[in-house]
């Protein structure tokens, strides 16, 4: 069984949290704050079984894909590059014992 931390866009998270329901899989959602833009964004810890992985792997990347941010984010740093937004991380721990209480 794996654990996959996957820290996720705002944005991302409603359509991702549909198709992994879609697909079976289910998540607990956490909201969090981080990163370069200080933007909200979401952390979903995974359980899956390791036949799994490679499933919600894919429906992960399918869902959070990067685009470039319409709004730019540049504030008052008009010279400052375009950002992307989007896409996911994702960390993927052993879990030893699972216990549904």
């Amino acid at each position: 069984m794996k654990l996959l931390i996957t820290i996720v866009q705002d944005p991302d998270v409603q359509p991702l949290l549909e198709k992994l329901t879609e697909n079976g899989l289910s998540a607990t959602k956490l909201a969090s704050t981080g990163g370069f833009l200080k933007a909200g964004n979401t952390t979903l810890l995974i359980g899956v079984t390791d036949d799994k992985v490679a499933l919600t792997l894919d429906i992960i990347e399918d869902v959070c894909k990067s685009n470039p941010d319409k709004n730019n984010r540049r504030g008052l740093l008009s010279r400052s590059p375009a950002t992307s937004v989007g896409s996911a991380t994702v960390f993927k721990l052993d879990v030893e014992r699972f216990e549904r209480i």
